[in-house]
């Protein structure tokens, strides 16, 4: 992405993705252009409290590498700041956070339109996903290349249901199963719907391959290419047959594994099974629709949990917390200069 500057309210957006490197705009599947997302807050002017703005970067990270992994924004910037920016860079859709008695989370398709509404009933970190892990893994090359998405559950007659799949398909590059080269895939980004409960489970995963039937040890020998210590052993034997091959070996599970048709990596090897390992690497959230606009932030609404016309309980919640597209500043801004950057 570029930059884009103006002198009242300004936005500067800086792309996660290094200057050497170019990444393809166009979907070699659909032929239309590659889906970018912008993700910032919304909120009356105030700042998002500290563990929100984590949420807002973390989201950030989920959407790389189309989105800006950097994006500078000041308190009096209004929505129709962000869609003047929004054309000239190709960006799509929105993601924007806000709080008000409970976290919101809106997905908005650029420049008109739907939006829906999420309210985010529980979050994990990153940070907390990675804590709770003992080994967890997230090497820098993870994010050059964007997550597939899986939606679970979605197929019901519902039409706002479907809607939001479409919404939440639109946001990913389009891949062909036939021709997708496995080392781009390396993330998964999980939606699955409870019918019962109406609510949706967002994870966030890491793929990685591990051939069957080999221990830790050899494997690490292999991609590492360093020599172990051995001095302990009588023979190399040793370090192979030593107690405990058999605990760190993974599992053969048929249903978790697959044959790979080329290389991939030093250990991997075509025409042998390979384990397909998930790994949650963050965040994770819990949603709840609750509203559907026909256009960005405003407009007819298509669908509420209180009804069409229904204002009460959490609908005046929402309210509260959205900003007018026409902008003004809130009673507690401050006429200041100040950036906000999420480092």
């Amino acid at each position: 992405m570029g930059r884009f500057r103006n002198k009242k309210n300004r936005v500067i957006v800086k792309s996660g993705v290094k200057n050497n490197q170019q990444l393809p705009t166009v979907d070699q599947v659909t032929g239309k252009k590659i889906p970018q997302t912008m993700v910032f807050s919304r909120n009356k002017g105030k700042r998002l409290p500290p563990l929100l703005r984590q949420l807002e970067f973390d989201l950030r990270k989920v959407m790389l590498p189309y989105t800006a992994l950097k994006l500078k924004e000041k308190k009096r910037n209004t929505l129709k700041d962000f869609v003047n920016v929004a054309g000239p860079m190709g960006v799509t859709h929105f993601l924007m956070l806000s709080k008000a008695l409970n976290p919101y989370l809106r997905v908005a398709k650029t420049p008109q339109g739907p939006t829906l509404t999420f309210k985010i009933h529980q979050y994990s970190l990153a940070v907390d996903v990675a804590q709770s892990q003992l080994r967890p893994r997230c090497p820098p090359d993870l994010f050059k290349n964007s997550p597939l998405l899986v939606l679970s559950g979605f197929g019901t007659q519902e039409e706002h249901m479907r809607l939001t799949s479409t919404v939440f398909q639109n946001m990913f590059p389009t891949i062909d199963v036939n021709t997708v080269k496995l080392s781009l895939c390396q993330r998964i980004v999980l939606l699955s719907y409870n019918k019962e409960t109406k609510l949706i489970e967002f994870r966030h995963y890491s793929i990685r391959l591990q051939p069957v039937g080999v221990s830790r040890r050899i494997r690490k020998i292999v991609q590492n290419r360093q020599l172990p210590d051995l001095s302990t052993l009588q023979d190399v034997s040793d370090f192979v047959t030593r107690a405990g091959y058999g605990s760190e070996s993974e599992a053969d599970d048929e249903a978790a594994t697959v044959n790979l048709v080329n290389d991939l990596g030093r250990v991997n090897r075509a025409s042998t099974k390979s384990a397909v390992k998930l790994q949650e690497i963050g965040p994770r959230m819990t949603l709840e629709l609750t509203k559907i606009e026909e256009g960005l932030c405003t407009g007819e609404v298509m669908f509420s949990i209180h009804g069409k016309d229904g204002d009460e309980g959490d609908g005046k919640e929402e309210e509260e917390e959205e900003d007018d597209s026409e902008g003004g500043e809130g009673e507690e801004e401050e006429e200041t200069d100040e950036e906000e950057e999420v480092e």
